[in-house]
């Protein structure tokens, strides 16, 4: 099989995927005593029994190397009024972490404002194309009241409930 992809298949697809409405996250960890995190929208809960989640990262991705090397990493789902941190993030930068209130728990950084957050310890690494997914196994938990914030047609939003009559 051929893993070279057609442009006009990448294309496409990636306009279907443009079309999906996804939570946002900044994925954390930490190298000695530097922060680091990267924006992602490719997450998910993986399992309940164990808690596990499990979060794709590009190949090519400082924090995928981190790690790969210290096993931890945090999940900070931010909510409705953090798209700033989220194209902070989404930005390569000598300290995203700068002007950013944020803390230490459980070994990872914590993004103080996020809607939901989760500390995980790296169980598994497995290749898919130009990504890596990580699954991880949840050592701590916490969330918050704030709305989530989302990502749909290349804009950030927010969840409204639908009006659906019974």
């Amino acid at each position: 099989m051929n893993n070279s992809a057609d442009s006009s298949m990448v294309q496409a697809f990636r306009e279907v995927m443009a079309h999906v409405c996804t939570p946002v996250a900044v994925i954390t960890a930490i190298d000695g005593d530097r922060a680091h995190g990267t924006t992602v929208s490719a997450f998910s809960s993986l399992s309940m029994n164990p808690p596990m989640m499990m979060v794709s990262l590009d190949r090519a991705s400082d924090l995928l190397a981190i790690i790969r090397r210290t096993g931890g990493f945090g999940v900070n789902v931010l909510a409705h009024h953090q798209d700033a941190e989220a194209l902070r993030f989404a930005r390569k930068g000598d300290d995203e972490f700068e002007g950013i209130e944020w803390t230490t728990t459980s070994g990872v950084p914590r993004l103080t404002e996020s809607s939901g957050w989760v500390a995980c310890r790296a169980a598994s690494f497995v290749d898919g194309g130009d990504h890596v997914v990580v699954f991880g196994d949840i050592v701590d938990a916490d969330h918050a009241t704030a709305e989530p914030l989302t990502y749909h047609a290349r804009a950030f939003g927010t969840h409204v409930a639908a009006d659906i009559a019974p």
